[in-house]
């Protein structure tokens, strides 16, 4: 329709293809033979959809501005009640029971999921539970999204793939859930056979200040961190605390909340390691 309105009609338009001055992508055509760009890509692919489409997941979270979550492929959403679009390369056609208008963001350019759906389709697409933490705490961390956005997106997709675990740490990027990173731990503790903990134990740091820890076995102690302690002010400040703690003889190992639950056999021989070599 877009080329027709610009004087190309079929038989035009099928001539440059097969003359090599143009190519067909999907449904659509790039005026030109050579490698499509990211958002030639991202077009030929909403253009190919029968329905309703839009950018999601990685692709969509790239372009709201998340660092280090690079796509290998455009990312585009569908109902599944509309079937697999045409193969595209470079294109991953993802099919959703719960695709609807309304999860479309007003745009003036190509059609996107909300930033809240774009971070958990990306999570929960990640193969590795890992990455996909590290995923959820930096979309909060470079100020992509709210947590309450997230923590709404993730109730709304059900029973997904690391469900459990992203709940647990959209909860400690919220900052309400110490308590619950605290307890998670404690469980491995006690499946390293260490004796209980005492938590929010006090220590006097090498200027007399009182400084409290996470938890706390006696020869040695342990700090558990949530996603907000990798924002840079809170970060350094933990830093800063330990370091006086360290330089007045304590014995500190740092766990990141993820770390309880997706590294539970490192965190475990560590801490068991811990306990042989501090007595």
């Amino acid at each position: 329709m877009q080329l027709a309105s610009a004087g190309y009609d079929a038989d035009a338009s099928r001539r440059r293809v097969n003359s090599g001055e143009w190519q067909k992508i999907g449904h659509a055509f790039v005026l030109h033979s050579g490698v499509p760009s990211g958002d030639q890509l991202a077009w030929a692919a909403v253009l190919t959809a029968p329905g309703l489409v839009a950018l999601t997941s990685r692709s969509a979270s790239k372009r709201y501005g998340l660092r280090g979550f690079a796509p290998d492929a455009v990312d585009i959403l569908v109902p599944r009640c509309d079937g697999t679009p045409k193969r595209i390369e470079g294109v991953h056609w993802h099919l959703s029971r719960r695709f609807a208008e309304r999860d479309i963001t007003p745009s003036f350019g190509l059609p996107m999921v909300s930033r809240g759906r774009a971070i958990i389709d990306a999570a929960v697409w990640t193969p590795q539970p890992r990455v996909a933490c590290a995923l959820m705490v930096a979309s909060v961390q470079q100020g992509v999204v709210p947590t309450v956005a997230l923590k709404q997106h993730l109730a709304a997709a059900g029973a997904v793939r690391h469900a459990g675990i992203l709940r647990s740490i959209v909860a400690d990027i919220e900052g309400g859930a110490d308590s619950l990173s605290e307890i998670d731990f404690i469980k491995l503790a006690r499946k390293a056979g260490l004796p209980l903990p005492i938590q929010q134990s006090i220590r006097y740091d090498s200027a007399g200040r009182r400084r409290y820890l996470d938890v706390d076995f006696g020869t040695f102690a342990v700090e558990v961190d949530g996603g907000v302690h990798l924002r840079a002010q809170n970060y350094w400040a933990d830093a800063r605390r330990q370091n006086d703690l360290v330089m007045s003889g304590d014995r500190i190992l740092r766990f990141p909340s993820y770390a309880i639950r997706v590294d539970e056999d490192v965190v475990i021989a560590q801490l068991r390691r811990a306990h042989q070599v501090f007595g």
